[in-house]
Order: structure tokens, then sequence, then C-alpha cells
């Protein structure tokens, strides 16, 4: 599979937060982006968002509203899971160490209003960030998968890497999560366990039936070992294809939310979207 060009606005900053892991709780990185989301939507300068977590389940809305979704929070916050609802698409995905999320925080283009391009955009950033190790990066909906949709990305037919996205009203973040080291049929595993509780009773078009061996990780796919070598290659492709400005300056100024800020955010989020229990 040949790469094709592609770009990313001038003075997209790459912001490395996976080095200092998530230790509180899960929605304190959708608050950051949330907030983040804003200032670029105000003129801030965009941004690629690299995260990780050691042990957490995020749910989609949809899963939020399941008979049991309360029941099903308990039981994974008692296994010492930090839980929690976020506000873009997708449905549930488990998340620890081996796992890298990267956002695309960007700037709504005039008169934008298709979000696949967004979407084609972050299969494009993976995939060439893999590239070296392998060619044969596929999209599309991984049946059995959890967090399923168009675009899942695959190594032949076994999804590492699901998409979501978030807009607000002038940018958007387009959120991946790549499975990059372990076991990636222990992760199905704990998303159907999590449906099995959860979804009792409910029409099964309103959850994904997930099958252990629709996931893997990059290290069993094509035997990627440290998820250093992934974070290292998303920074690289960043900057192979981020726009130089006309002056020739390759960033924009960094201006991050303070903590205050990104707490009372999360309080209007558990507000918002959150299950108690």
């Amino acid at each position: 599979m040949e790469q094709m060009n592609w770009s990313l606005p001038e003075g997209t900053l790459i912001w490395d937060r996976t080095q200092q892991p998530e230790q509180g709780e899960v929605l304190y990185p959708f608050a950051l982006e949330e907030l983040l989301c804003r200032l670029v939507g105000d003129g801030g300068a965009p941004m690629v968002h690299l995260w990780r977590h050691p042990r957490a389940f995020v749910m989609g809305l949809r899963d939020s509203r399941l008979p049991y979704a309360r029941e099903a929070k308990r039981w994974l916050e008692d296994q010492g899971y930090s839980v929690a609802v976020r506000n873009s698409g997708g449905a549930a995905v488990p998340l620890d160490l081996g796992v890298v999320n990267v956002s695309l925080i960007l700037p709504k283009r005039q008169g934008q209003i298709d979000f696949r391009q967004d979407f084609e955009t972050m299969y494009s950033l993976v995939r060439d960030a893999l590239y070296s190790v392998t060619p044969d990066v596929a999209k599309g909906e991984v049946n059995g998968s959890y967090c399923p949709g168009d675009y899942d990305l695959s190594i032949e037919g076994r999804k590492f890497c699901g998409i979501a996205q978030r807009r607000q009203a002038h940018a958007f973040v387009v959120q991946a999560f790549v499975v990059v080291i372990g076991s990636g049929r222990s992760k199905a595993e704990l998303a159907r366990e999590f449906y099995r509780i959860a979804a009792q009773g409910a029409e099964q078009v309103s959850f994904p039936d997930v099958q252990e061996n629709s996931m893997a990780s990059l290290q069993e796919l094509v035997g990627l070992n440290d998820e250093q070598r992934f974070i290292d290659a998303v920074k690289q492709t960043v900057r192979t294809h981020r726009l130089e400005s006309e002056s020739g300056t390759m960033g924009g100024v960094l201006r991050i939310p303070e903590d205050a800020q990104v707490q009372e955010m999360i309080s209007s989020m558990k507000s918002r979207y959150g299950i108690d229990g």
C-alpha cells in the first residue's frame, strides 16, 4: 500500500504526555482535550496530544444508557479500573499502559461539513507511522471488535485501533486508541464481560457483540515490542506532514488550561454524561 499525500495545519504542536501516565481518573485527558479544543477554535495552535492510562475503561454515550451500566461500572471499579463516559463518539474501550491514545485537535476549515476527511487524516497518520513496520494497515469495520466503526484499523483482519470524534463550533478532536503492547484478546474479554453485565435485557442492536479473537496488539500482529517506538514514529510523522508557515517557523504557542479549569470541566462532564454508582 503506497503512502498518500496528506498534511496537518501549519504550526501544529506535539504534546507528548505518555511518560507521565494519568494516575487519577481517566476523564482528565478528555476534559483537558475539551478545553484544548476550545482554545484551538479560538485561534490557538493545532495540536497532536498523546497520552496513556494504567488501568481504565471508557464508555461511549450509548453504553452508559444500557440497562445495567451502573452495575457494570461498579464491577469494573471493584477491580481497580477508572471508569468514565466520554463525550465523543464510539463505544467502550479498555485502556492500559500498552494503549497509546493519539488525538488530533484541529480548527474547522471554512464550510467544512464532511467529518470523514478528519477520520482519513487520523488513519493516514497511524498508517504512515507504522509504514516502516508494515505496509498492510487496513481500514473498515472489524466484526466482533469493541468500539466498532467504519474507521477501525486492522492488520490481517484483527483490529488494533479505533477512532472517534468530538466536534465543537470552531474546532474538533479526532481520538484514536492504538493497542501497541499486550493482549488484544484480554481486552476484548473485558469488554465482552462489561456488555454481558450492562446489556442484560437490551436488544442486541444496541451494543456490540464482542468476540475475543477480533482484537490484537501491534506486538502480537507485527512484533512491535516497544510502545516508545510507536510514539516516536507518530511524532516524526507529524513533523513530516506538518505544513511550514510562510515565516518558516514550525510550531505555534502552546496554550495549556489550568488544572482548576480541567477539574471544573470534569465536574461538568460528569454532571452531563456520567452515571451514578
